[in-house]
């Protein structure tokens, strides 16, 4: 197998950076020996069968998986230049900067409002009522759902659409200003319609943020994405510009994976 990691672009700065990251959940390995590059404000697409690592190595990013017990893990995770593992790390801190959006929105059993308000409010991070107001208002623009909410702030989060709830979820994650934003299948429960506005946010955001997302959806991750990584039994397998891996693959697994002989 061909080393899975290409040489970075002319320019491209990389913001993301696994190095020899493995991880266990108890006995049972999940990642093994992954090295992966995500370049700062592109698109990275996580593909591959279920069950091959790819959620697993989302959740190690902004450290979720430090919520279930008796995980471990090898190798790192760079942020910045900066292991988000290092002994000082502030975990909040880092949960700010790599935002993450669910497979199945979650939004709060509370206003539209208060929703996208919780984080900035939590982490103090405006003063007055008119500048929480304003980033509201700012995050849920970003977001593409101001025009659709902005008459029901005051309403209960959960009336709204599955589709407008992954967009506040969206929003709400957009509001304590991340720098990273990680994705978990954010349209698999979606009707098409509202899978189409999800990728459309996609794209806008990609200018301000840097993304990874994990889809099932071979075709969704070849219209978002400007970088896909092929995951297969815990390994990279390859990672390369989404053209180029959909269609001249280096591995022989790619291939198979993305012509459908298995998967």
């Amino acid at each position: 197998m061909q080393d899975p990691r290409p040489a970075g672009a002319a320019g491209e700065v990389i913001q993301l950076e696994a190095r020899d990251f493995s991880f266990w959940y108890g006995t049972t390995q999940a990642l093994e020996g992954v090295n992966l590059a995500v370049p700062k404000r592109k698109v990275t697409a996580l593909i591959g069968p279920s069950g091959c690592g790819k959620s697993t190595f989302l959740r190690s990013v902004n450290r979720m998986n430090d919520l279930i017990p008796n995980v471990r893990h090898e190798g790192d995770l760079v942020l910045d230049g900066e292991s988000v593992y290092r002994p000082e790390q502030d975990v909040v801190l880092l949960r700010r900067r790599v935002g993450m959006v669910f497979q199945k929105s979650n939004p709060f059993p509370k206003s539209i409002f208060d929703n996208v308000a919780y984080g900035p409010r939590v982490n103090r991070l405006v003063n007055g009522r008119a500048a929480l107001e304003a980033l509201v208002e700012e995050s849920l623009r970003r977001a593409a759902l101001w025009d659709e909410v902005r008459d029901q702030l005051g309403e209960n989060a959960l009336g709204l659409s599955g589709g407008q709830q992954q967009r506040l979820c969206i929003a709400r994650a957009l509001a304590v200003s991340p720098e990273v934003l990680l994705m978990d299948e954010p349209a698999s429960a979606l009707d098409p319609i509202a899978t189409q506005k999800i990728e459309e946010l996609i794209h806008e955001l990609k200018s301000e943020y840097t993304i990874v997302i994990v889809t099932p959806n071979m075709q969704q991750a070849a219209r978002v994405s400007d970088r896909t990584a092929f995951f297969y039994l815990g390994r990279l397998v390859e990672v390369g510009n989404t053209e180029e891996i959909f269609t001249a693959p280096r591995e022989e697994q790619t291939e198979a994976y993305i012509t459908g002989r298995f998967g």
